[in-house]
């Protein structure tokens, strides 16, 4: 295949790879834009894959997070050029994996074709690459390849083996259907059979604690005016009164929902809060903490069975804590409570006979992290996800980030509520369905019922004994044996 050409359709498969996430239901479309890439990676020389897995990746990761150049650029007073210029820097940087990962496929592929486990190469390396930018420098998971299953037939995988196994049988699928035009048919028929298995697999693990009647609210304050100082007073009344307006059997709120530490709140107000949970608890987005010792971005409890707080334990770089070298860009771009603490423990709030487990932002994308949670005798019966994406517009992040609670859902087999400040404020039931939202930019409080769950899942056992180690000790076997057949070879 001509140079060219292959450039073009590997960006071509990375907008399509974009495609298939949410907002859409194009599921299908994931695997097929992964099998164009295979097909004009898998002949090519290391150096040929490693760009055409370059362009990929950065055609990919650049429409997929161009969301990021909102709050660059609106927020962060970045010139837009400059701005833009950011996000292509990061998606070429990210894009990197898959580069290396395609590279490596091509070097190991030696001599080989699509037969016995040769085309099974391909899929490690992409899976490699998935895993790496996932878990290197803090990770940064968004829109993993698996996500984009959270509907369709690989999501029965889902309580089995996860986000990465679905990931990995997506691009086993992907090499399967390019191999089709080389007429190679063992590899299709191979996944076929392995899919319709997923179909047949038991799906139910988990049990019903009863109904949680909840109140999420959206206060829907646009991120200019949040840390605004002569709006916080205005907003701060406008949240209350949300709040006492709320009639489910706890509160719930978003991200931040008050921009000031909690010390910093006067006693008039505090009591007023106090006032409104008297009936019902209340969990409020606020940072706790000192100057000296650090903020904390936290959910902190009015009513109740007693004190509680959960600080955020996975700070997002840039956003909540600045890595070394990096003060002066941070600085910048103007943001509140730039470098933060973090939280200490994974305590689940008990409200009403069940136990919730908060989860502030992008937490929800880090099951490995969380999944200590769902099993014990305390464990929990529903996640609770605060965010704020306001920073980040309306388009596309609101849907993606709900899609990743979607997964976790499904990996876990418990219900997940959410409430955010524009939106997706919403209520997924154990199967990730979506059962109750709130339309996005709107201000509101949904009232909703949940179905707490409790048990196991064979993938919520599997991760917390072993974590994602079954993956990287598959694939140090796979390549290995890849690599001595071609020095053999």
């Amino acid at each position: 295949m001509r140079g060219r050409l292959a450039a073009g359709l590997a960006l071509l498969a990375g907008f399509l790879h974009t495609a298939s996430f949410s907002p859409t239901e194009f599921w299908w479309l994931q695997p097929l834009a992964l099998a164009l890439l295979a097909r004009v990676t898998w002949s090519a020389s290391a150096k040929q894959a490693a760009w055409r897995g370059g362009l990929f990746g950065f055609a990919w990761l650049g429409s997929g997070v161009w969301w990021i150049h909102v709050s660059l650029h609106q927020f962060g007073h970045i010139p837009w050029l400059l701005a833009a210029l950011a996000i292509a820097l990061l998606s070429a940087f990210l894009a990197c994996y898959y580069a290396v990962a395609m590279a490596l496929a091509a070097y190991l592929r030696g001599k080989s074709d699509y037969r016995g486990v040769s085309w099974l190469i391909w899929p490690g390396c992409f899976l490699g690459g998935e895993l790496l930018r996932a878990g290197l420098m803090t990770g940064f998971p968004w829109i993993l390849g698996g996500y984009a299953h959270t509907v369709g037939p690989l999501a029965s995988w889902a309580p089995w083996i996860g986000v990465y196994g679905i990931t990995a049988l997506a691009a086993a699928l992907a090499m399967a259907l390019a191999g089709l035009s080389l007429r190679r048919w063992r590899p299709a028929l191979g996944m076929a059979v392995l899919i319709g298995l997923g179909l047949l697999l038991p799906q139910d693990f988990t049990q019903s604690t009863g109904l949680l009647r909840v109140s999420l609210l959206q206060p829907n304050v646009p991120q200019d005016q949040k840390f605004d100082r002569d709006l916080i007073e205005a907003n701060l009344d406008r949240l209350a009164t949300l709040i006492e307006s709320a009639k489910g059997q706890v509160v719930l709120t978003p991200e931040s929902v008050v921009p000031l530490p909690l010390n910093y709140l006067d006693e008039a107000y505090l009591q007023r809060l106090q006032t409104s949970a008297a009936q019902r608890p209340l969990l409020l987005g606020v940072f706790i903490g000192n100057e000296r010792d650090g903020f904390v971005n936290s959910l902190v409890s009015f009513g109740g069975n007693g004190p509680y707080d959960y600080g955020k334990r996975h700070l997002l770089p840039f956003g909540e804590f600045i890595p070394p070298g990096f003060h002066w860009f941070v600085r910048a771009m103007q943001i509140p409570m730039d470098d933060q603490g973090r939280g200490q423990h994974q305590r689940s709030f008990p409200v009403a006979g069940q136990r919730l487990r908060p989860l502030i932002c992008y937490e929800d994308l880090f099951g490995e992290d969380i999944v200590d949670s769902v099993n014990g005798s305390e464990s929990a019966t529903v996640f609770f996800n605060a965010s704020n994406l306001a920073w980040f517009g309306t388009l596309m992040v609101q849907d993606q980030h709900l899609q990743f609670s979607q997964m976790r859902a499904l990996e876990f087999q418990r219900p997940f509520v959410r409430s955010t400040n524009t939106g997706a404020t919403a209520v997924l039931d154990h199967h990730g369905r979506v059962t109750a939202r709130l339309a996005p930019a709107t201000t509101g409080v949904l009232e909703a019922e949940v179905e707490g769950r409790s048990g196991s899942t064979p993938y919520a056992r599997w991760l917390q004994t072993f974590r994602l180690w079954p993956f990287y000790v598959a694939l140090a076997l796979l390549l290995g044996f890849a690599g001595w057949r071609r020095r053999a070879s």
